[in-house]
């Protein structure tokens, strides 16, 4: 425990940041909670992208239409926003996750996947084609029976 003496004495900056610490320890709780959470959801979501995924996905030239864009536009719109929030929350989540306990290049790859911007399928191409991505990739893929991936 930090004694009062440091943190009112003549610490200064460091006391202030203590009592800050000490005030809102709760929150390094929720952080670490946070974490674990999505620590199990990427351990359990990762997984299963990766073997949906289909075997000639990044071979194509451009990406195929997904099936929810030809449906209702309130529903197309729906999906697409979601998916971008969802998407764009665990690209920060990682990032936070650099320095927190937790996946958070694994989290910041699923929310890239997740978001929409320009140039996302190259970028996605060029990180599978990556040779040790590629190998744990397959590896994954053959270990469920399904089809490896080709670049």
């Amino acid at each position: 425990m930090i004694s009062d003496e440091w943190v009112r004495g003549e610490w200064g900056v460091w006391g202030s940041m203590a009592e800050w610490i000490r005030e809102y320890a709760w929150l390094g709780w929720y952080l670490t909670a946070a974490s674990v959470a999505m620590f199990l959801v990427t351990l359990l979501a990762v997984p299963a992208v990766l073997v949906r995924i289909p075997a000639d996905y990044f071979r194509r030239e451009r990406r195929a239409v997904t099936p929810w864009r030809n449906r209702h536009p309130v529903l197309g719109w729906t999906v697409r926003i979601g998916k971008n929030v969802v998407g764009w929350v665990l690209v920060a989540a990682g990032i936070a996750m650099l320095v927190l306990p937790g996946p958070g290049l694994v989290a910041i790859l699923v929310g890239i996947m997740l978001a929409e911007f320009p140039g996302k399928f190259r970028l996605e191409r060029w990180i599978v084609s990556r040779p040790r991505v590629l190998r744990v990739v397959n590896r994954h893929r053959r270990t469920r029976g399904v089809e490896e991936l080709g670049v």
